[in-house]
């Protein structure tokens, strides 16, 4: 006799949803994930989607005392809000408030039982007693006419707070010509809406932009190409989109809306793409097994990129904190600006005294000077000829905060200063700003201790000039002499025989590495050079220059320059300066007759370097050629290049990761550490870093613990980040960069598996063959 398989989930769950009725208390019994006609919720009830997904129900978002209806992912500890009901009218008391199906329609009632938000939908009565809200595993809170229909009345998907997600419309209605916005949020504790706005452009609806305050756009995508299935100005999403690693995009234009959407290729990922109340558009991921939320990638890519950021009469810096009110002026809230949201502004500490004809002519209003910042936008031209007649214009105008000289234009502002951005002292394109101060406050600026101080700035100033003048001059004579040879002082594109020429027929090898070999050159003017031949590059024409071009916009004082390049046929190379002094390793690695980097300047190669690095993309798929070449350890190698998948710009990550290391320790990765474990020294970095241990201890011994330790600690972090297994975990370069910069914070990484399992190996040394690697 056979025996029937039974299910005991058959049995289970009308016991489990007896449970929830109980210990919620709800007046009526309802499923899961549905509310039903006559049914509510309120005080700590909640329903979650049939997969477990998403819960919704009253949160009380960060020091808040106001609840909200809203819906987050319910697998993540951390409370993560996707959408909010009532951002607008929240609630003080959640037990005398109830969210219910009431006429038809989903409806929240305060404690004073007064309706406060509702999903307004017009249903006939013999609908309205069968409706049911079902929330959905993707996110989505549908109003249906019936358990079982397919119908849907409304959805949350159609009225997005400040999150898209996956498989949702970001959408431009055609009829109305209005499009359907993300909006952040006021603040940490307040879902309100904000002053940053994420839509489908209304003018290109093929491009999305972010707006401040509905009425400035300052962040704009480039219009969607269809063959690349990427915006034109985020060069890092088609990257993405080739790789098919983690989401597709897609556009759709139909009579009625054109609208944006995307889906991620794992279903399993927990992910959001959301209207950050910074101002910036960002992408996050969870990763469970360190349970932490990473930031993928952020646009605009500079904080400071953020229109007005700072609020009225604050000033943005790359340098954290992103915000520092102006010289007499301070937080409107202090308790917002702790929090970093700083769109508040600044207000002054003295009042105007503005043109008082009481006041003495040594009490009026005068004005401070800020240098080396961006204009405020909105100026107003004056017809003031000189630069005492435009500060004067601008003192006699009650209305008048702000004035500048320069070209002979007088430039004045009314009102609140807005946009600035102040620029490194080494930027030639910083200005002079005259800010209207009461006259109190500069008597403060003049004491003698500020006097003091602005004398020691004088001078740092004036010889930070002199210095910058003799760069100049040598960077001019410099430049002259390359332009009398090759016309300017851009890329050049180099013929293949003129190459062979300097080359001697490419007689002086100086090296040859994973891309190709090097040598010496010297071109006709008696400038040095060095040809990077390169191999395995299956590009076109347009899009090797292309890419070139991007590469040769670089310039750091740490890296070398991209002087020009030669495209002909499949021949393909590339042109550098040379290098009298050496590589870097020459000078990082213990050699004989070299001093040991110091640590500013190690961390200003790993910031320039940063700033546009690797390959990986000249490369495709063709990369056994390039495999051949290479000899040296498996741990420099991205796991990919091992596997025999596709190489990517996350490739190159991985590689940079492993600078980023060699950078801190002074010597090469595959040496063992010195702890007595042999440890293979990138896996003791990670250990080092998840066990919170002070990292200055992982720094070369020849600095002395001579670095600053955040930086230390920073550059530990991402480093260990961009050596993960697997490429989704990965960042990308820009977000990099901004670790870096200290703009993003970065969380604890997981220890690298791969790693781990090699530095259990007795050696590291890899063969490489055409098809195979082999690892002894």
């Amino acid at each position: 006799m056979k025996t029937k398989n039974i299910n005991p989930s058959r049995f289970m769950f009308p016991f489990l949803t007896l449970f929830m009725c109980l210990s919620l208390e709800s007046r009526v019994c309802f499923a899961v994930d549905t509310i039903s006609t006559n049914q509510s919720l309120s005080g700590n009830q909640t329903i979650v989607s049939a997969g477990g997904v998403f819960r919704l129900g009253f949160f009380r978002p960060g020091n808040s005392s106001n609840y909200y209806i809203g819906m987050w992912f319910n697998k993540v500890p951390q409370l993560t809000t996707v959408w909010v009901a009532n951002r607008d009218t929240p609630v003080r008391d959640i037990y005398s408030s109830v969210l219910i199906i009431s006429d038809g329609n989903l409806v929240l009632f305060n404690e004073s039982q007064v309706p406060i938000w509702s999903t307004n939908v017009s249903t006939s009565s013999d609908i309205s007693s069968s409706v049911v809200a079902v929330l959905l595993d993707d996110g989505n809170l549908v109003l249906r006419d019936g358990l079982n229909s397919s119908t849907i009345l409304w959805q949350s998907f159609d009225h997005p707070t400040d999150t898209w997600l996956p498989g949702s419309k970001l959408r431009f209605d055609k009829r109305t010509n209005q499009s359907q916005p993300l909006i952040s949020w006021k603040s940490h504790d307040d879902p309100a809406p904000g002053l940053f706005t994420f839509e489908i452009d209304p003018a290109v609806t093929n491009q999305v932009s972010i707006v401040w305050n509905k009425s400035q756009l300052y962040w704009f995508s480039g219009t969607w190409d269809q063959r690349t299935m990427s915006f034109s100005l985020v060069p890092e999403m088609r990257m993405t989109s080739l790789s098919n690693s983690t989401y597709n995009f897609s556009y759709v234009s139909e009579e009625n809306e054109s609208y944006f959407i995307y889906y991620l290729y794992n279903s399993s990922t927990i992910a959001k793409l959301f209207m950050d109340i910074s101002g910036q558009l960002k992408y996050m991921s969870w990763l469970e097994n360190i349970e932490q939320w990473l930031v993928y990638f952020s646009q605009p890519r500079q904080q400071c990129g953020v229109y007005a950021l700072c609020g009225a009469f604050g000033s943005c810096s790359e340098n954290q904190p992103f915000c520092n009110c102006l010289t007499g002026f301070q937080p409107t809230s202090q308790q917002n600006w702790d929090q970093q949201v700083y769109s508040g502004g600044c207000v002054r500490k003295t009042k105007l005294q503005c043109s008082n004809a009481s006041v003495g002519a040594g009490r009026r209003d005068q004005f401070v000077e800020s240098g080396y910042t961006t204009f405020p936008t909105h100026p107003q031209n004056s017809m003031a000829v000189s630069s005492m007649e435009c500060k004067s214009t601008c003192l006699k105008n009650c209305s008048c905060t702000a004035y500048a000289f320069e070209n002979n234009q007088c430039s004045i502002w009314v009102g609140d200063l807005l946009n600035l951005q102040q620029l490194g002292q080494d930027d030639t394109t910083g200005n002079v700003l005259y800010i209207k101060l009461a006259a109190s406050e500069i008597d403060t600026e003049s004491s003698p201790a500020n006097k003091k101080r602005v004398i020691v700035v004088a001078i740092a100033v004036a010889t930070g000039l002199l210095l910058s003048l003799v760069m100049f001059r040598i960077m001019k004579r410099r430049r002259a002499i390359i332009s009398t040879e090759l016309g300017n002082d851009l890329l050049v594109a180099f013929g293949y025989k003129d190459l062979e020429k300097a080359t001697k027929n490419f007689s002086e090898k100086m090296g040859k590495g994973g891309f190709g070999s090097v040598f010496k050159g010297t071109l006709p003017d008696g400038g040095i050079i060095a040809v990077k031949m390169l191999e395995s590059i299956n590009q076109g024409e347009k899009q090797f220059r292309a890419e070139i071009s991007t590469i040769g916009k670089i310039n750091h004082v740490n890296l070398v320059r991209l002087r020009g390049f030669c495209s002909e046929g499949s021949r393909k190379l590339l042109v550098y300066d040379f290098m009298p002094k050496g590589s870097l390793d020459r000078h990082l690695f213990r050699g004989i007759d070299s001093e040991p980097l110091d640590w500013k300047t190690r961390y200003q190669i790993a910031l320039g370097a940063a700033r546009d690095f690797g390959l990986a993309k000249l490369l495709g798929r063709e990369f056994s050629r390039a495999l051949t070449t290479m000899r040296g350890t498996v741990g420099y190698l991205a796991p990919e290049w091992i596997s025999g998948v596709a190489i990517t710009p996350k490739s190159d990550v991985y590689s940079f990761g492993m600078m980023l290391l060699e950078l801190v320790s002074g010597r090469r990765n595959f040496e063992h550490t010195s702890d007595g474990e042999a440890t293979f020294f990138p896996i003791w970095v990670a250990q080092q870093v998840n066990e919170g241990t002070d990292l200055l201890k992982l720094l070369d011994s020849r600095l002395n613990g001579n670095a600053n330790s955040e930086e230390v600690s920073r550059i530990c972090k991402i480093a260990c980040w961009c050596i993960q297994d697997h490429e989704i975990q990965r960042p990308w370069m820009s977000q990099v960069v901004q670790v870096l910069e200290g703009i993003l914070d970065v969380s604890l990484p997981p220890i690298p598996r791969f790693l781990q399992e090699i530095s259990n190996e007795e050696e590291h040394t890899v063969t490489f063959t055409d098809k195979t690697i082999s690892v002894s």
